[in-house]
């Protein structure tokens, strides 16, 4: 295995061209080149720039570099050392090994590691080996600490070198912070990097399979803003995960394909039905439905809803249970909770959604219609009490502050199944007697001040003019009536 990487692609303005074809030709001379994987899809991206302009502070990383896109900035070196005694502490563990028998046993998988990078990694491959073990050993540590199972509480101690990043009850700073990092799209590295560093250490891939799996167990129910809609795949399920993003991602929209592919089918067969029944044919109203063409989706917001007679209540199916009963007029939403990560989690499975997903992007459209709802504190305090939002920030404002500052698309999406569910909501609004009155006063009455003015100062003028004919000829005399006979 060559742990040689590319250097005609390395952008480097000191060019150096004799130099150039003597490394081209080492690389394709080399008998054991090993062929770049096609089984391994590439899963780890650089944030969109439509995203990243407007809230980098959301996806780039703070304190903790993963893997290769972060590692060299200066500002973030700070964590090395930690890393490098996670390092020292994992060493002491290794049965009569050391630590750089295990970089040379991430040296055979360089393909297989590079491959999952979207972006070129300028690194060889002993550079990248070395990273990779790193840092498998960092998170590996970090995850163990921050979900230590309740029979292993008491036993499990946090390293003097963890203490000030790793706390259980989540109340310092750094914990939330380091925790934040290992959350972001650009941040990831292969879970295949963590099973092999656990094979390495444990000498059992059956004993590495359930550590790891009791580790992503935990770990998926301590930073999950959703109820679990199921518990974790199994081995196979979860090896087939790329990284920690994507083990949530679809935890949360589990079976995305199949799920969307059966909804969409029955939505398009009631679509042509009912296309003529909206507000008897009529289509310029403000809360019309339209396809996804603006930022903030057209519907009511949730105290606009509350007044027109919606009821919301708590779906136990998750994204894809997101429906609207127009019986009973009740708005189903997946419970969710919110605290001081919560934004970094949705904003990044957003980015990686973008990037990834070849189909319709259905958590994208899930913040849309939670962006469209959620306008004021109000709105926030409703959803608060019917039990929608867990709210573990400092207050209802900040909850609409969170949802109000998603309103940035990546691109133009629809998701049949949840464009059929606003639909719905719009028509339920629209047909309230009592809105229909609000609309028409609003419309034809206060909407039309201009037309009022103008009518009101014409009667004005004409009662003056009546009243001044009046006084200079005497309207009794025009106007004769008779007295009333006694």
């Amino acid at each position: 295995m060559s742990n040689s990487y590319h250097p005609f692609l390395n952008p480097n303005p000191s060019f150096d061209e004799q130099r150039w074809i003597i490394q081209i030709r080492r690389v394709l001379d080399e008998d054991n080149l090993e062929q770049e994987p096609d089984d391994v899809p590439v899963s780890i991206f650089t944030v969109p720039k439509t995203l990243m302009l407007t809230s980098p502070e959301f996806y780039v990383p703070q304190q903790l570099a993963l893997g290769p896109y972060h590692n060299h900035r200066a500002e973030l070196y700070e964590m090395e050392r930690y890393k490098l005694s996670a390092a020292k502490r994992f060493q002491k563990h290794l049965p009569g090994l050391k630590f750089h028998h295990l970089v040379h046993h991430f040296i055979k998988f360089e393909s297989r590691l590079r491959a999952c990078y979207h972006k070129f990694l300028n690194f060889n491959g002993e550079t990248l080996a070395w990273m990779m073990a790193v840092d498998s050993c960092f998170l590996l540590e970090f995850i163990h600490h921050l979900v230590i199972l309740e029979e292993d509480r008491e036993m499990s101690r946090v390293s003097s070198r963890m203490s000030h990043l790793i706390d259980i009850t989540g109340r310092k700073s750094g914990h939330n912070a380091i925790l934040r990092d290992t959350l972001m799209l650009e941040n990831q590295i292969p879970l295949f990097s963590l099973k092999q560093t656990l094979d390495f250490q444990l000498g059992s891939s059956d004993e590495a399979d359930d550590v790891l799996y009791a580790m992503l167990t935990g770990f998926c129910k301590e930073v999950l803003p959703f109820k679990m809609v199921q518990e974790l795949p199994d081995l196979c399920q979860v090896h087939k995960c790329a990284h920690l993003l994507d083990l949530l991602y679809n935890l949360i929209v589990p079976n995305v394909g199949e799920s969307v592919s059966e909804i969409t089918s029955e939505a398009e067969k009631e679509e042509k039905g009912e296309k003529n029944e909206l507000e008897n044919g009529k289509s310029s109203s403000e809360y019309n439905y339209k396809s996804p063409l603006m930022e903030e989706i057209a519907i009511p917001s949730v105290t606009e809803l509350s007044e027109a007679g919606v009821k919301f209540s708590v779906t136990n199916s998750g994204i894809l249970g997101i429906s609207f009963d127009e019986k009973t007029a009740t708005f189903y939403l997946p419970m969710i909770s919110l605290d001081v990560n919560t934004e970094v989690v949705l904003r990044n499975l957003v980015a990686y959604e973008a990037c990834n997903a070849s189909g319709p992007l259905v958590f994208a459209r899930y913040t849309e219609l939670m962006n469209g709802i959620i306008d004021s504190e109000e709105d926030a305090k409703v959803l608060r009490e019917k039990g929608v939002v867990l709210n573990h920030l400092k207050s209802d404002q900040d909850v609409a502050d969170l949802w109000n500052g998603m309103s940035k698309s990546v691109r133009l999406t629809k998701v049949p199944f949840l464009d059929k569910v606003i639909e719905d909501v719009n028509c339920y609004y629209r047909r309230r007697l009592k809105v229909r009155i609000g609309k028409f006063l609003e419309r034809h009455v206060f909407g039309s001040w201009q037309s009022m003015t103008l009518l009101a100062a014409v009667l004005l003028l004409f009662f003056m003019s009546l009243q001044a004919f009046c006084s200079l000829f005497g309207c009794a005399r025009i106007f004769p009536h008779r007295r009333k006979m006694n």
